[in-house]
């Protein structure tokens, strides 16, 4: 992928991650965590832009959750308002590894099966927690969400993890487009920089889509980096709960998705409608499926 080759006339992917596993109500007053905050927090996101959700959901205490049932309450808050827009559920293990539990979501149904769902390609160290990905989970986990019709969410942080992408698009596990997010930033992985999103890019796959990421004090850079050299931007609390990097002011999602939009007004770029996104990445209406 390259500059040149990154569509502008459809407009751009603005990804909003606005939940996250870690944050918790004591760490951000503004972190969506019951099922009708995260609706109406995305309901405030998508007018100034948003049009691809990675959700993560918790429990009536505010922790971390699998649930189906919890998943099928926000999925189905989002649908009432925004149908076309597309739903991207976390499969993540660092708190629930077990492969029945981690995949609960990717048993709903009919309007609440969400569109897409997270797939890390390896395991990583964050700052002070591990995240475990075995070979045959990541495996069986692709080929559940083939099985359901559900598009794989490719979570990259360094090139070991691309180059698995491609050894399991090689193996016939993915189908193109492929939907990559470049996460930058995490202390064990790629950064922030030119050099290193470089060296991401050129190890994409052709019929490749991605995203960029950034993870703390470098969510900006990223974002900047995505809207300049790739499909988008991921933006959200779930990566950073402070706006600015003196950390003087916590973040709301509504604020962040704005600063992309503010960004890409200069560059004359437009978000791409939610129609044009699950269009784009080969995921059909909600009524089709």
């Amino acid at each position: 992928m390259s500059f040149d080759s990154r569509s502008q006339s459809s407009g751009f992917i603005l990804n909003l991650c606005p939940t996250g596993i870690m944050l918790s109500r004591a760490q951000s007053p503004h972190v969506p965590l019951t099922p009708a905050e995260i609706v109406a927090d995305v309901d405030r996101c998508v007018v100034h832009g948003a049009n691809l959700i990675h959700l993560h959901a918790r429990d009536g205490q505010g922790h971390p959750h699998y649930s189906r049932d919890i998943y099928a309450r926000i999925i189905g808050g989002i649908r009432e308002l925004h149908p076309d827009l597309t739903l991207c559920v976390s499969l993540s293990g660092r708190w629930h590894p077990e492969f029945d539990l981690r995949t609960d979501p990717l048993m709903l149904t009919g309007d609440l099966r969400p569109d897409m769902g997270s797939l890390t390609l390896s395991s990583l160290n964050f700052n002070g927690q591990v995240s475990v990905n075995a070979p045959d989970d990541i495996r069986r986990m692709a080929e559940l969400m083939i099985e359901k019709g559900i598009k794989p969410e490719l979570e990259i942080f360094d090139l070991g993890m691309l180059n698995y992408a491609r050894y399991l698009i090689d193996k016939g596990v993915f189908q193109p487009p492929y939907y990559f997010n470049l996460l930058l930033g995490n202390i064990a992985g790629a950064q922030a920089t030119p050099a290193h999103l470089a060296a991401l890019l050129s190890e994409l796959p052709p019929d490749a889509i991605c995203c960029v990421a950034g993870i703390g004090q470098q969510q900006t850079q990223a974002n900047m980096l995505g809207l300049l050299f790739c499909d988008g931007a991921r933006v959200g609390l779930e990566d950073n709960p402070w706006y600015d990097s003196n950390r003087q002011t916590m973040a709301r999602n509504v604020d962040l998705v704005k600063r992309v939009r503010t960004a890409a007004d200069l560059l004359e770029l437009v978000p791409a409608t939610p129609a044009a996104v699950r269009e784009r990445l080969g995921i059909l209406p909600l009524a089709s499926c």
